[in-house]
C-alpha cells in the first residue's frame, strides 16, 4: 500500500511538473518574435539606408529573406544600411521589470562577401545613444550558414514602447552586396539562464584599454608605402625633414597606402582584442563637418604577395593580377582619429587578430579616410608600428 501510494504521489508530481513546463514554454512562445521568411510578405519589414549613395531592398528569397545592398555609386564608402522591424507586439515588456529579464536577439545568415561584419541592435522609441545594445559580428566565409545573437545589458522597455530588432552594414565597400537571412528572433530571456550568446558578439568602438596590459608587444617585421597613382615605385627611402632632421616615416594621404606584415608563427590562438600602436611624426588636416572626414583607416591585407619585402614592394608587385579591392579589404577594421603627436592605437578585434596569427590575413594597412597627410614613424626609426596583444 505504500509503495503504491508513493507510486501514485511521484505519478502525481511527474505531470504537474510536466503540466507547468508545458505552461512556461507556451508563456515562453507567446513571449517572443520569430520570422521564417517562408511567405511572401515583408510588409513588416522596413530598411534604411544613409551617410552614403548606397541603396537597399529587403527580398523574400527562397526560405530566407535577403538583404541587397548596392553601393556602387558611393564614394568615400562610409554608409550604412539596416533592417528593422517593431517587435514589441510579441514580446511581454513586463518581464523585464525583473533586472535578470532581458532580450536575445538572434539570427542565421549566409553573406556574400567575406571577411566582413555586420551588427545586431536593439533600441526603442527613448534610446539616445544608438551604439548601446549593439554588437557587431565577424562573418569569416561565404560557404556556411552562421548563427549570432546578442542579449542585451539593462534594456529600458516597456509596455506600450516601440523596439526596434536591427541587423545592418556598415561601410562594406564600394560594390554590390547580400545577406541571406534565414530566421530572426527576440525573446525575453533570464539572461542567467538563457547560456552564452552564439557567435562572437563584438563591442563597437570599445574603449582603449591601457597599453601595458597586453602579453605581447610585437613590432612589424616589415612596413612600407604604396602609391595609388605610381604603381611601380618603391618608397622604403622616404623620409620627412624639419627643424629635427630627417626621420624615416610611412605617409599616409589620398594616394600613398602604409602597409605592415608581421611575423607571429610562434603565436596559437588571442585570448581578446588587440592594439594596433603607430607614433605620429607630423599631421596636416583641416577641420571639417563632413562625416568621418580627416581619420585613418584600419584594414586586412587579404592576399597578394605575402612575402613582400620593403626594400622591394609596389603596388604592382604586391596585387599582382588582383584588384586592389580583391587585396586590401574593402570593410575597414576600424576607423580611427590619428593623435597629432604620441601614439594613435586602433582597436584590432579578436576574429582578426586570430587571422593574423594564423597567416590568413597577411598584414594590416593603413589608408586615408576624407583629406588628412600623416606621416607615422617607420621600423627604423625604432617607434614603428607595433601589434599590442595576449594569448591563451
Amino acid at each position: 500500500l505504500i509503495r503504491v501510494t508513493k507510486g501514485v504521489h511521484n505519478a502525481v508530481v511527474r505531470t504537474t511538473q510536466l503540466l507547468l513546463a508545458c505552461v512556461l514554454l507556451s508563456q515562453s512562445a507567446a513571449a517572443q518574435f520569430i520570422d521564417e521568411f517562408d511567405g511572401p510578405n515583408l510588409e513588416q519589414w522596413s530598411h534604411v539606408s544613409g551617410d552614403g549613395s548606397a541603396s537597399i531592398e529587403f527580398v523574400q528569397g527562397e526560405g530566407h529573406g535577403t538583404i541587397l545592398v548596392d553601393a556602387t555609386r558611393d564614394s568615400r564608402n562610409i554608409w550604412w544600411a539596416f533592417i528593422k522591424n517593431n517587435v514589441a507586439p510579441a514580446l511581454d515588456l513586463n518581464l523585464l521589470e525583473d533586472p535578470d529579464y532581458e532580450l536575445r536577439v538572434e539570427a542565421r545568415i549566409r553573406t556574400s562577401h567575406a571577411p566582413r561584419r555586420v551588427n545586431l541592435h536593439l533600441n526603442t522609441q527613448r534610446t539616445a545613444d544608438f551604439h548601446s545594445h549593439l554588437m557587431e559580428f565577424d562573418i569569416p566565409d561565404t560557404a556556411e550558414w552562421h548563427t549570432i545573437s546578442m542579449t542585451t545589458r539593462g534594456f529600458d522597455a516597456e509596455p506600450g514602447d516601440v523596439v526596434n530588432a536591427q541587423m545592418a552594414l556598415i561601410d562594406w565597400g564600394r560594390g554590390r552586396y547580400r545577406v541571406d537571412v534565414d530566421y530572426f528572433r527576440v525573446d525575453v530571456v533570464d539572461a542567467k539562464a538563457a547560456g552564452p550568446d552564439r557567435g562572437e558578439p563584438l563591442p563597437y568602438h570599445p574603449p582603449i584599454p591601457d597599453p601595458a596590459s597586453f602579453e605581447h608587444s610585437i613590432p612589424a617585421a616589415q612596413d612600407a608605402m604604396i602609391d595609388l597613382e605610381h604603381p611601380d615605385a618603391n618608397f622604403n627611402g622616404w623620409y620627412a625633414a624639419d627643424a629635427r632632421g630627417k626621420a624615416p616615416v610611412l605617409t599616409v594621404n589620398g594616394t600613398l597606402v602604409a602597409i605592415t606584415r608581421w611575423d607571429l608563427e610562434q603565436f596559437a590562438r588571442a585570448s581578446c582584442a588587440g592594439l594596433l600602436e603607430l607614433t605620429t611624426h607630423s599631421v596636416q588636416r583641416t577641420q571639417s563637418e563632413l562625416e568621418e572626414f580627416g581619420k585613418v583607416r584600419i584594414v586586412e591585407i587579404l592576399a597578394g604577395d605575402p612575402e613582400w619585402d620593403q626594400e622591394t614592394v609596389t603596388l604592382t608587385g604586391l596585387i599582382g593580377a588582383r584588384a586592389l579591392d580583391d587585396v586590401l579589404n574593402e570593410q575597414m577594421i576600424i576607423d580611427v582619429d590619428v593623435a597629432e603627436s604620441g601614439r594613435t592605437y586602433a582597436t584590432i578585434s579578436r576574429p582578426v587578430l586570430q587571422r593574423l596569427l594564423d597567416g590568413t590575413t597577411r598584414g594590416l594597412a593603413i589608408r586615408s579616410l576624407g583629406a588628412i597627410n600623416v606621416a607615422f614613424y617607420a621600423l627604423e626609426q625604432g617607434t614603428g608600428p607595433r601589434l599590442l596583444f595576449s594569448t591563451d
